[in-house]
């Protein structure tokens, strides 16, 4: 789990700490070292380094040759970089990686949602996706052009339960005073339906 801090301190400012936590759980590695390299559907197997500088010298031998990922974000090596000794070791630094990973990914993120048309949930999942795998809808989502200002939308996973659109607050109904049964809302027993029996007190 990465620190609350660190995302807080280092994170893209345009995306919310949620989302931003929400993304490293589902895309990222909580090993700053961590290198993924894969050809085609296949992993690579490679051995863990034990240092940043082994991290490195392994990023660069296999960027250009395969997908290298890297570090907390799961950051793409290589994009961005003509040459490989433009990789630099801020890839394995943690708070570097996080700031360089989550400002691709809020890019990424405002295509894809400006595909859906308005910010809806579904387009955080096709994110992730797109993150993964670096396309979206056949094009190479990475070198893709940043929209600029679009709204996205936190993961549902991280806003809480959602608000029942016929409860009291939702409705601007004051609340029922507790104990009168006169005031209550209206209840009802949906449990019967699909076949299943009412629960037994």
């Amino acid at each position: 789990m990465i620190d609350a801090a660190l995302i807080q301190q280092c994170a893209d400012p345009g995306l919310k700490p949620a989302i931003v936590e929400t993304f490293i759980a589902k895309a990222g590695s909580p090993d700053p070292l961590a290198v993924t390299v894969r050809s085609g559907t296949r992993v690579v197997l490679v051995p863990r380094p034990g240092t940043a500088d082994e991290a490195i010298a392994l990023v660069r031998q296999h960027v250009g040759k395969a997908v290298v990922r890297v570090g907390v974000t799961q950051y793409p090596a290589g994009v961005g970089v003509t040459e490989v000794s433009e990789l630099k070791p801020d890839l394995v630094d943690a708070c570097a990686n996080i700031r360089m990973g989550t400002k691709l990914f809020a890019k990424v993120y405002r295509i894809v949602t400006k595909w859906y048309g308005n910010a809806v949930d579904e387009a955080f999942d096709d994110a992730i996706d797109a993150w993964q795998t670096g396309s979206f809808e056949g094009r190479a989502i990475f070198s893709e052009p940043d929209p600029g200002d679009v709204k996205v939308a936190v993961p549902a996973t991280e806003k809480g339960p959602a608000t029942d659109p016929t409860a009291p607050e939702a409705t601007g109904q004051a609340k029922p005073e507790a104990g009168d049964p006169n005031k209550a809302g209206i209840r009802i027993d949906l449990s019967g339906i699909g076949g299943r029996s009412p629960p037994k007190d």
